[in-house]
């Protein structure tokens, strides 16, 4: 097979020389004329000018738009498998599963990612004579170098030799299989390497054209298992490894961002594993920070929002119209077309029950995960929709944001009545603007735990119950619900499936552009009870938003900054249509149940 070449048309130009020096040693055997036969034959002709043109591709340093075509065709399929067959999905199922498409697909992906070099043979170890112990022998090892890393890391022992620390998985190293964990660098390109620093060999390999030639001495470490695993994490931060200064190796290492989905391929260290990142077409792991290694860093840098995060009250909304009966009720969401329950920060008081809820919860929420184990999920047709909660300080435009969904597909979007134990009034429907039910009654399931909020207001009660939410499901809508942060973890179970987007707003000087005309709930002891945004107000907001993140970013999946309502709004929109279509991932636990 030939070799890739930096000079595009070597490779002609030496099919040409042998030719030229064959010549006298042909003869009329059968082998001459088969050699010939396929030097001469247009197939090898055609890969050549091939090989040549994809060298002159390399050499123009062209962008792909994509390089994962295979993944994202595997991903298409398997989501029209889910979908109810129709004669367009049935044929698309029939062309994706064609040989010859899959082929070309894998070839664009090979293009994109400029893995056309000649995949050779692996280059077996010397053989050991009869006399060496197997286990003490030397290996001399040659990989053919390409212009991927050689997928290992090396270390110096305390004796000062250099040995083998980790192999990355899906590396050139590994599918190799003749460089192992625990193996001893006696040599690299015929440089001694004993005594020599790890940072003093990189340059070494740098140097190499070609190939490289390895002299080992096998370890006793045992070799990998070649199966991958199947977990899967989702990220809870973002991770440069450019910027940790205790990775082993930068440029092994993964760079990925909070959300991100990765395959965890090892485990065997417990300080930095080996991942991929989901869907992505190169094979070859990195290392990330480990589960332990992360949260102990976490835990030392001892950050003040993670241990003093208290509830921040939240003020008024941006709606304009206001019923008399959520003027100043303590505490509670009531979802809606009318305003939902917000006070000014001066008049919050919340009572004792709340309180008691929050503290018992308050010791969870300071141990702030790294990586969420999670499975891969799409909702069955007749099963519910995943409950959808929106989060985000006062003034930020959830109730903005919920009302506009709420407008563009009623029958798809819907939210749950509250409750009240205030007296029915005329033209009210029971079940429809509230239900209805008994001081005493209302009392008793607040002591059940049976709403999720709830407040008092002019001697009246009013909330919102688990059960209300579960009556919207059942209809097969999308229920949308406005809630505190705190209670997101009520609702984080297998039953709700609960996708939480956070409404985040945008820096102080947008907020002054895009709230100009909006106004605030003011406090009991201001004389009007609307006022205009201040700058303390939009301080408020952004630090109140900043402790939401700190104590529960967690348990948010989509981060949407209402920099513009109309442009928040579509971006919303279009996530939730794509949770409902495609594959998302949910805690593997709720997959179990």
């Amino acid at each position: 097979m030939l070799c890739p070449s930096s000079n595009p048309g070597s490779a002609c130009r030496l099919l040409v020389t042998l030719l030229y020096g064959l010549e006298s040693y042909m003869d009329a055997t059968e082998d001459s004329r088969f050699l010939q036969d396929l030097l001469m034959g247009n197939t090898l002709h055609v890969l050549i000018k091939l090989h040549d043109r994809l060298q002159r591709f390399a050499a123009q340093r062209p962008a792909p738009f994509q390089d994962s075509a295979e993944g994202l065709a595997q991903e298409v399929t398997e989501e029209l498998r889910t979908l109810e067959a129709t004669p367009e999905s049935v044929e698309l199922l029939h062309v994706l599963s064609k040989p010859h498409f899959q082929d070309l697909l894998s070839v664009h992906d090979a293009v994109a990612l400029k893995d056309y070099a000649p995949k050779l043979p692996p280059l077996q170890p010397l053989p050991a004579t009869e006399d060496e112990d197997v286990e003490d022998s030397v290996r001399i090892i040659r990989l053919v170098k390409s212009k991927e890393p050689l997928g290992a890391t090396i270390k110096k022992e305390l004796s000062g030799g250099i040995v083998v620390a980790r192999i990355m998985r899906g590396g050139a190293a590994d599918r190799s299989g003749l460089i192992h964990e625990g193996d001893k660098l006696s040599e690299v390109n015929g440089v001694p390497v004993e005594n020599k620093r790890p940072e003093e060999i990189v340059p070494i390999l740098a140097k190499s054209e070609g190939a490289v030639t390895f002299k080992v001495i096998p370890g006793t470490n045992k070799e990998l298992e070649a199966e991958d695993t199947k977990i899967f994490v989702r990220t809870f931060f973002d991770y440069n490894p450019k910027e940790d200064p205790a990775i082993p190796c930068k440029d092994a290492g993964l760079e990925f961002r909070r959300g991100d989905v990765l395959q965890i391929v090892s485990q065997e260290d417990d300080t930095w594993w080996q991942a991929r990142r989901h869907g992505d077409a190169n094979l070859r792991a990195g290392l990330i920070p480990s589960r332990q290694l992360q949260e102990r860093r976490v835990a030392l840098q001892r950050p003040e929002a993670l241990f003093h995060a208290a509830r921040v009250p939240k003020s008024s909304a941006d709606e304009e119209e206001e019923d008399t009966d959520y003027g100043a009720i303590s505490g509670i969401h009531i979802a809606g077309l009318r305003r939902s329950f917000r006070l000014s920060r001066k008049d919050h008081k919340p009572n004792e029950i709340q309180t008691r809820w929050r503290k018992s919860e308050s010791v969870g929420a300071r141990n702030i995960p790294s990586y969420q184990e999670v499975a891969p999920y799409n909702r069955k047709q007749g099963d519910p929709y995943r409950l959808v909660l929106l989060v985000g300080p006062a003034g930020v435009g959830v109730s903005e944001l919920k009302r506009k969904l709420l407008l563009s597909d009623p029958e798809h979007f819907s939210v749950p009545v509250p409750y009240t134990s205030r007296e029915h009034r005329r033209l009210e429907r029971e079940g429809v603007e509230y239900y209805f039910v008994s001081r005493r009654n209302f009392e008793r399931d607040i002591l059940n735990c049976k709403f999720l909020e709830y407040g008092e207001h002019e001697g009246n009660y009013y909330g919102t119950s688990v059960d209300s939410v579960r009556r919207v499901l059942a209809e097969s809508k999308v229920c949308l619900l406005d809630v505190e942060p705190h209670v997101i973890k009520t609702l984080y179970t297998a039953e709700f499936k609960p996708y939480v987007v956070f409404v985040k707003p945008p820096a102080i000087e947008q907020l002054r552009l895009s709230r100009r005309r909006a106004k605030v709930l003011s406090s009991h002891r201001e004389p009007t009870p609307l006022r205009m945004f201040s700058d303390a107000d939009f301080e408020d907001m952004i630090n109140t938003a900043q402790a939401m993140e700190n104590k529960y970013g967690c348990l948010f999946e989509k981060i949407i900054i209402n920099d513009d309502l109309a442009l928040a709004f579509t971006e919303i929109r279009a996530e939730l249509a794509r949770l409902e279509k495609e594959t998302n991932w949910i805690p593997k636990t709720w997959a179990q149940t």
